[in-house]
């Protein structure tokens, strides 16, 4: 397929989370999805282990089950401090509109996950044992360290080829049930992510106002 004539930095920085602009209507050839996956292979991986695998679901009854977890996990998240809605309520200034805006699109993708033609679940092989110390934080960052560029990647061929997607996690909640679901073996793999893959409503995203360097970027110390 074709992809949208975007420049290295203008891919990077208008690979929006779609909620709102997501086309449930128009079907995405599974071609199209194996072309993002295939891009996403090329991602670099702890020891070069390549322990990653992707599980894309189409099937309308499987959506609707992993779905329904969804928004089991999200009808606890709306009360959790750390939550869109909380940090909204808390905002000041320009940061109102555009909380509420973020919990207004985060609602609606939850009442709309399993229209997506298709869903995305990223997972590693591998289940992280509870541990502590340095190397706990080693061992969770080099799991996760060889799989997540490799969603990144899948997320940006599929901006470049007019798709939306939107990372989300709250599913882990219910992530033994939704392996039941779908097969996945519990025990032997983890299951890091989901994401909606649609066409989207228009290519024309910008990038993301308010992210100024000013109090995130540290030189020669904290």
């Amino acid at each position: 397929m074709t992809t949208l004539d975007l420049s290295p930095d203008e891919l990077l920085t208008t690979t929006r989370a779609v909620r709102r602009r997501l086309d449930f209507d128009r079907p995405v050839p599974r071609e199209l999805v194996e072309e993002c996956v295939r891009i996403a292979l090329q991602a670099p991986s702890g020891s070069n282990a390549r322990g990653w695998h992707f599980m894309v679901v189409g099937d309308d009854k499987k959506k609707n089950a992993i779905a329904d977890l969804y928004r089991q996990a999200f009808d606890g998240y709306r009360s959790m401090p750390i939550s869109a809605h909380a940090l909204a309520e808390n905002a000041s200034g320009d940061d109102v509109a555009v909380m509420k805006g973020v919990v207004s699109s985060a609602e609606a993708l939850a009442a709309n996950m399993h229209r997506a033609p298709w869903l995305v679940i990223p997972c590693i092989e591998g289940r992280m044992p509870p541990m502590e110390g340095p190397m706990g934080n080693l061992a969770q960052a080099s799991q996760y360290g060889s799989i997540l560029p490799a969603f990144w990647s899948f997320m940006l061929a599929a901006r470049a080829r007019g798709l939306g997607t939107s990372w989300t996690t709250l599913h882990l909640l219910h992530e033994e049930a939704v392996a039941d679901v779908l097969g996945i073996p519990f025990d032997a793999v983890s299951q890091t992510a989901l994401s909606p893959l649609a066409f989207t409503l228009g290519t024309d995203f910008k990038p993301a106002k308010n992210r100024e360097l000013e109090g995130v970027l540290h030189v020669d110390g904290w």
